[in-house]
């Protein structure tokens, strides 16, 4: 069983390496872009009452902080289900070992 968790967890490992990456390359092109993109703009008019907008950074925080709960309860309700059917699960393994031999 280790030996599947070890090669699960290299795999998720080359995954969210791979993520990473792609995402160091478009956060890249996307600072390229506005660099640009500054350069032949003009300026904008001030916004009226910009100061009371939540700061991008603040928004994209909340988001994730809830993501993430979201995420733990759904981990804690996915545990919880389990345990609450291990008794039929733990009854029905060794059955299934046995067909399968």
């Amino acid at each position: 069983m280790s030996t599947l968790n070890d090669a699960t967890r290299t795999a998720q490992d080359q995954y969210l390496t791979a993520v990473r990456q792609s995402q160091h390359a478009i956060v890249d092109a996307v600072a390229a872009w506005a660099r640009a993109v500054r350069e032949i703009t003009p300026s904008a008019p001030p916004i009226p009452s910009i100061e009371s907008l939540p700061k991008p950074q603040e928004v994209i925080d909340n988001a994730f902080d809830f993501t993430q709960k979201l995420l733990d309860a759904q981990r804690d309700f996915t545990n919880n289900i389990i345990s609450a059917a291990s008794p039929i699960l733990e009854k029905a393994a060794p059955e299934n070992v046995k067909k399968a031999a």
